[in-house]
């Protein structure tokens, strides 16, 4: 385990047992003054929070700092095929594989704690499929621009996205390129160094993606309106907190997909990042915690209210 010092929280990085290799992740310590108990007075709950497809673990880091800095512990993983977790060998790369690679994760690294999670795109998925099928993974479940109801087009052009750089590219200047034409809302980075932790150089001196080229296989519109179904059914059985944070401006659910998830998750908070579009954590990351804060001093609310009438 290697341990790095951060302006303030100290980030560890780990390895735990998934169902078919090893799962990295960092483990965000707040710093020792933080606020430790919610607005009820009872301890935080832990955070972990999963990334979308052919993203890392990075994406959260600054999230993730703000996070533990408030005083939660917060852990952030790299599914399989991504970032510093191990390539499935046969490609496996079947949305309830890893929801099995997300309860033994959950098992190895909370001691019967129950996270609040946190999940983007195939994140998100992942989670709803593990709560909806009965696996005690987490006690609260936020969806960062994700529901069973997704956008054909809007699929499609992740998928050709990702499918676009597996022959690699010649240098760090190429993939700003790319990913600028991508997401024409932002500002092309002036420092391309900071796309190194989602890329790997191999000894070709090409630079590829840091994930399995073989997870780009799933994504497709067929697929999405395949799986609308069977996802919507699991979202019916869930039963935690739970809220869904759209961006205005995605192209992956639409401005109806709130409405349908209510009718799957009656008790499903839901809410609408203005201007941000599917990667809405980068696109308004401020605005993004200022929701996740909201809910999360929700829950600390109905889970003393529970306490209360548990001791009445």
């Amino acid at each position: 385990m290697s341990t790095a010092s951060g302006s303030e929280s100290q980030v560890e990085s780990f390895t735990v047992r998934g169902a078919v290799g090893k799962i990295a992740g960092d483990r965000w310590n707040p710093p020792e003054n933080a606020e430790r108990r919610d607005k009820a007075g009872n301890p935080k709950p832990p955070v972990l929070m999963l990334h979308g497809g052919a993203q890392t673990r990075n994406s959260w880091n600054r999230a993730a700092a703000v996070l533990s800095n408030d005083g939660y512990e917060v852990i952030t993983l790299d599914a399989r095929g991504h970032g510093d977790s191990d390539w499935a060998p046969d490609g496996d790369y079947d949305i309830f594989a890893m929801a099995d690679d997300l309860v033994l994760a959950v098992g190895q690294l909370f001691d019967g704690a129950r996270p609040v999670l946190v999940g983007a795109s195939l994140g998100g998925i992942t989670s709803l499929i593990a709560l909806g099928r009965g696996d005690d993974v987490g006690g609260a479940l936020v969806l960062v621009d994700v529901a069973p109801k997704l956008e054909r087009e809007g699929v499609e052009r992740v998928g050709a996205f990702m499918r676009s750089g597996i022959e690699g590219f010649d240098s760090l200047e190429q993939v700003a390129d790319m990913v600028a034409a991508y997401q024409p809302n932002r500002p092309r980075p002036k420092n391309v160094d900071g796309l190194r932790k989602n890329l790997r150089q191999k000894d070709d001196g090409r630079w590829y993606w840091h994930w399995d080229p073989r997870f780009a296989d799933n994504a497709s519109g067929d697929n999405a309106a395949l799986g609308a179904e069977v996802l919507g059914q699991y979202a019916s059985r869930v039963e935690v907190p739970t809220m869904l944070l759209r961006g205005s401006n995605s192209d992956v659910i639409a401005e109806d997909a709130g409405d349908a998830l209510r009718e799957q998750i009656p008790h499903v908070f839901t809410r609408s990042v203005a201007e941000a579009g599917h990667m809405l954590v980068g696109d308004d990351n401020a605005v993004f915690l200022g929701n996740l804060g909201w809910f999360l001093d929700e829950i600390a609310v109905e889970r003393a209210g529970h306490a209360g009438r548990a001791e009445n």
